[in-house]
């Protein structure tokens, strides 16, 4: 229980309008107008440590910087509105009930309180928060809701899982946790704690579909990207952290040839790989540099939005599918008709999407977008492949002189927690072109290898950069690696310890499968050995 919750429940038994926390003068409630002390003398320390055990992390950040904060707080009592902020150099602190939240104002009789020592406040340690799950629905529902969102936040986890019969679970550094001290979840918790958060659009689309994708966004805590879905146990549902403060490309680590790209007049950029890659979050990051560097109608279209992007020295447009427009391909054809410069399509999902994109790269726009591809090969072979035999040739003219530039990347666990990048860059230089003309993509990471010097650089090159920087285990990178039998030779030479292989069956089995194990180098796009 966080120290400050004793002093809302006071708050409400009080039938109080307001709690004040005043640096110098201690804590107080407004009632009727008029305010009444309720602790001794409270000093700038103390303030900050009631506060900030219950402040989310981007609140706890700005009290950090001695900046305005404002926030929603769920205690046991009730939903609260919390403010914090420097008067003439010192902390004023308000908190009131949250008007939309549901609470109980019982009566009580007033008893002044005492807060323990400064040092004993300052230093207590951070208490994890538990949501007793209850079946009930409207704003209860949605008070717990949010709390486990905030949790997932707390935890810096990058999901949150719920599923019937399970206690919510978080993914952390990649690895799936189960909150401790959770009940398992019915199907009417299930559905009273997602309904209570879901747009009534969504709930039609679910109810006709069983399955909806919306946004969701906790002020001052974060967005997030939330997937409902029924399985074999009833409704089920993911939640997805996206940060309310944009990462730069420099602190992501987006190398300067990768940058240089969203200079481009026109083109097609890709960023590549599997679900959870954080392909999102890449492109983000070139996005703000646009918004940072150029002067430009940048337009996006996703589904749902994830980061929200303010105008800088660009005018975003920001639309979402099933909101703003019907789908992807109407949203890019209606974009031609909107004076962009930069178009970026949250997903190439199907054949007239991918057409419109190449098209609209050609024709003087500079499109970004993402596939869920692994490697800078399979991702050409990809867009080819979606177009009819009789069209193949046209398409890969057109994307041999459009296509500038792909970007495959996967996440990997870091040694000490976290996770980092790993990016394998394509950039397209004539001779690359070339092969993509000619149908010679099989060629490409050849080509790649050897122009490192121009800002290429291959998967196995990326993983084997991490591990000699000794943030990657070499299994780890193995595991993620696409040709894993050229990487396992890469890691005997330079004297890595690959008894992993033989011991881990696992990373065995990894290597065996048709990926390109230690057998021999995958197949360009991860194709299977032909049938004989």
């Amino acid at each position: 229980m966080a120290q400050l919750d004793k002093l809302l429940q006071s708050m409400i038994q009080n039938r109080a309008d307001e709690l004040i926390l005043r640096e110098s003068e201690g804590a107080m409630f407004k009632v009727d107008g008029a305010e009444k002390p309720v602790t001794k003398s409270l000093t700038g320390p103390q303030v900050i440590a009631l506060i900030k055990e219950i402040a989310p992390p981007q609140a706890g950040q700005n009290i950090d910087a001695r900046v305005p904060a404002k926030f929603q707080y769920v205690a046991p009592d009730g939903v609260f509105a919390v403010r914090a902020m420097l008067m003439d150099g010192k902390w004023n602190v308000s908190v009131v009930v949250d008007e939309k939240g549901d609470f109980a104002r019982r009566t009580g009789m007033f008893k002044p309180m005492d807060l323990p020592p400064e040092d004993a406040v300052a230093s207590r340690p951070p208490q994890r928060k538990s949501v007793k799950i209850a079946s009930v629905a409207g704003d209860r529902a949605r008070m717990q809701m949010e709390e486990l969102l905030r949790t997932l936040v707390r935890e810096s986890g990058s999901d949150l899982h719920l599923r019937v019969g399970e206690p919510p679970i978080l993914r952390k550094h990649g690895e799936m946790v189960r909150i401790e001290g959770q009940e398992r979840l019915t199907n009417d918790q299930m559905e009273a704690l997602l309904f209570s958060i879901t747009p009534e659009r969504n709930k039609k689309e679910f109810n006709e579909h069983n399955d909806a994708d919306f946004a969701y966004e906790i002020e001052g805590v974060a967005r997030f990207r939330s997937n409902i879905l029924k399985d074999r146990k009833g409704m089920a549902a993911v939640f997805r952290v996206i940060p309310s403060t944009i990462v730069t490309a420099e602190q992501l680590g987006v190398t300067p040839e990768v940058q240089a790209l969203c200079y481009l007049t026109k083109g097609l950029v890709l960023v590549t790989g599997p679900t959870g890659s954080g392909k999102s979050t890449t492109l983000c990051s070139l996005i703000d540099l646009v918004n940072k560097s150029r002067s430009d109608h940048v337009i996006t279209i996703e589904d749902p939005i994830e980061f929200v992007h303010e105008n800088k020295s660009c005018v975003i447009t920001q639309r979402q599918v099933g909101v703003h427009t019907d789908s992807f391909k109407s949203a890019l054809r209606a974009a031609l008709r909107e004076d962009p410069d930069i178009i970026l399509v949250g997903e190439l999902r199907d054949l007239e999407t991918v057409a419109i994109a190449i098209e609209t790269a050609e024709t003087g726009h500079l499109v970004f977008g993402t596939l869920h591809t692994t490697t800078a090969a399979s991702t050409i072979d990809r867009l080819i492949d979606q177009f009819s035999a009789d069209r193949q040739e046209q398409v890969r003219t057109m994307l041999s002189e459009s296509l500038k530039g792909v970007v495959s990347q996967v996440l990997c666990k870091k040694i000490g927690g976290g996770r980092v990048a790993a990016r394998e860059i394509l950039l397209v230089t004539p001779a690359i072109s070339n092969l993509i003309r000619e149908g010679k993509t099989f060629q490409i990471p050849s080509m790649m290898q050897t122009s490192k010097r121009l800002g290429m650089a291959t998967m196995n090159d990326t993983l084997m950069d991490l591990v000699d920087k000794k943030l990657v285990e070499p299994k780890e990178a193995y595991m993620k690696s696409v040709d894993k039998g050229a990487f396992l030779a890469s890691l005997k030479v330079k004297g890595h310890d690959v008894s992993f292989v033989e011991g881990d069956p696992a990373a065995a089995a990894s290597g065996a499968s048709g990926t390109g194990g230690a057998g021999g180098p995958a197949r360009p796009g991860g194709a299977a050995p032909p049938r004989r």
